[in-house]
C-alpha cells in the first residue's frame, strides 16, 4: 500500500492511549470535516509519524536541507491500512484539476530509488519500489535492505506541510511514553531552524509482536517534510524478526532525512496550504473554547491527584494520574452532533435541563485486565462530553490497580461541568 498511509498508522499508534466516543465521532464527522479540510491538506504523506526509513552516509547534513532554497521474499513492505481523513494526508492546496500534491514529474520513481540505494551504502536494496513527483500519492521509495546482519524494510516519503501548523508540530514532538511505550524519542532543532524527530519504538503499542519501528521526520522552515522509517524485519507486518534492531542508528537516520538528495523532489511539490491560526484561550474562557487537554487538567485540579503526564488537542485530552497506588489514565472527548444515538434506554438518565447521562463500567478494549469506567453526556444543543477512566496507565498495557483513580461521581463532575453547556462551534 502507499507509504503515505504509514503516517496514518503512526498517528493511530500515537493515539492508542485514547478511546474515542464513537457515536460522537460519527455525528460530528460532517461538521468537523469541513474545518479539517485545510488541516488535512497541510498534513502530509509519509509514514507512521513518518514515512519510511533509510540510512545515509556521514556528512549528508551540511548547512541544513534547505540552505539557500526559498518486498523481498514475496513479502509486502511497509504496508499499512488507509486512514482517510484521520491522519491528514491530503497534501498541498488545490491547484486546479488532479491531486493537489502532484508535481511536474521532475523526479521519477526510478530516481527516488536510486537516491535511496546511494544513501544505503554498505548493503543491498532489493524489492525496491518508487514514486516520482508526478504521483498523486507523493514521491517515495522503499525496499528491503540487507547489510549482512538481517533483512530490514526501509523507505522514505516526501511531502510539503505548513511549517507553522499544528500537524508539523505534532509530527516533530515526542508523544507520551506512558501511552505509547517507546524506547527512546528526541526532538532536535537544527542550525537552519528545521526540526528533527528521532523515534525508536515498536510496530504495535501493546508489544503483541516485538517488531521494532524506528522513525525520523524532518520539517524545515520552508515546509519541506522528509519522513523515514525502518524495521528489524523485512516487512512492517507479517514477517519474522531478522535482527535485534533496525539497521540505521540515530545519526544515520538524521543523515538520511537531511540529505540534499531529496531537495529537487521537494521543490517540485506545491507548497502546502497554511493552517488557520488558532487563537490561544484565556485562562477564564469557557471550557468549550479551550484545548480539551487543558480543560481536563483544570477539571481534575479540585481532586488533588498528581498528574504524571498529560496532553491533548482541540477535542481530545488525556491525563495519567498517579496517586501512589498505580497509574490511571483519564480521557476526555468533546464534540457536537445532532443524533441521540447511544443515549436511549433504561441505562440513560435525563436531567432537568434535558442533558442525557449514560454510565458504563466494564472491561477495556485492549489491555489484559484493564477496566474502563465511562460517563457520557449529551446536551440538548448536541454537545457531547465523554470522560473515561482506566485502571492502567494506557489501554494497551497491563492493569496497574484494581479500579481507576477517579470515582464515578468525579467523572460525572467533569462530564457535567457547566462550561460545556455553551455551543461548541
Amino acid at each position: 500500500m502507499p507509504f503515505e498511509d504509514d503516517l496514518g498508522a503512526a498517528l493511530r499508534q500515537a493515539g492508542d492511549g485514547f478511546t474515542a466516543d464513537r457515536h460522537a465521532l460519527v455525528n460530528a464527522g460532517e461538521e468537523r470535516g469541513r474545518r479539517l479540510v485545510a488541516r488535512r491538506r497541510a498534513a502530509v504523506v509519509g509514514g507512521s509519524v513518518l514515512a519510511l526509513a533509510l540510512t545515509a552516509t556521514a556528512g549528508a547534513y551540511a548547512g541544513g536541507l534547505l540552505d539557500g532554497v526559498g518486498g523481498a521474499d514475496g513479502v509486502a513492505v511497509a504496508a499499512a491500512p488507509t486512514q482517510d481523513g484521520g491522519s491528514g494526508t491530503d497534501g498541498a492546496p488545490d491547484g486546479g484539476a488532479g491531486n493537489p500534491r502532484v508535481g511536474s514529474g521532475a523526479v521519477t520513481g526510478e530516481q527516488m530509488i536510486a537516491h535511496l540505494k546511494a544513501a544505503l551504502a554498505g548493503g543491498q536494496l532489493t524489492a525496491a519500489t518508487g514514486r516520482g513527483t508526478d504521483s498523486d500519492t507523493g514521491p517515495a521509495a522503499s525496499g528491503v535492505y540487507d547489510d549482512g546482519k538481517g533483512k530490514a524494510a526501509v523507505g522514505v516519503a516526501l511531502s510539503r506541510v505548513d511549517p507553522d501548523g499544528s500537524h508539523a508540530g505534532q509530527l516533530t514532538q515526542c508523544g507520551d511514553k506512558d501511552l505509547q511505550g517507546y524506547d527512546d524519542c528526541r526532538t532536535e532543532k537544527l542550525p537552519d531552524g528545521s526540526k528533527l524527530l528521532i523515534h525508536k519504538g515498536y510496530e504495535y503499542a501493546d508489544r503483541r509482536v516485538d517488531t521494532k519501528c524506528w522513525r525520523a521526520v524532518l520539517v524545515t522552515p520552508q515546509g519541506f517534510m522528509v519522513a523515514v522509517s525502518e524495521w528489524n524485519s523485512p516487512a512492517e507486518k507479517g514477517a519474522g524478526i531478522t535482527r535485534p534492531d533496525p539497521p540505521l542508528g540515530s545519526e544515520q537516520l538524521k543523515a538520511l532525512a537531511t540529505s540534499p538528495a531529496w531537495l529537487t523532489a521537494l521543490n517540485d511539490l506545491p507548497a502546502a496550504e497554511r493552517e488557520p491560526v488558532r487563537q490561544g484561550a484565556e485562562s477564564g474562557a469557557a471550557l468549550k473554547d479551550r484545548n480539551a487537554g487543558d480543560a481536563l487538567e483544570s477539571l481534575l485540579a479540585p481532586f488533588g491527584i498528581p498528574i504524571a503526564s498529560k496532553g491533548g488537542q482541540e477535542a481530545y485530552g488525556y491525563a495519567v494520574l498517579d496517586d501512589g497506588k498505580g497509574k490511571s489514565l483519564v480521557q476526555l472527548n468533546v464534540s457536537k452532533g445532532e443524533s441521540t444515538s447511544g443515549f436511549a434506554g433504561a441505562d440513560v438518565t435525563v436531567l432537568p435541563d434535558g442533558t442525557r447521562v449514560k454510565v458504563t463500567q466494564g472491561p477495556g478494549e485492549k489491555g489484559r485486565g484493564v477496566a474502563q469506567w465511562t460517563v457520557a453526556t449529551l446536551r440538548e444543543n448536541g454537545v457531547r462530553v465523554t470522560v473515561s477512566a482506566f485502571n492502567a496507565a494506557n489501554q494497551s498495557g497491563a492493569a496497574t490497580r484494581e479500579a481507576p483513580a477517579l470515582t464515578l461521581d468525579q467523572l460525572k463532575q467533569i462530564a457535567l461541568a457547566p462550561g460545556w453547556n455553551r455551543d461548541r462551534n
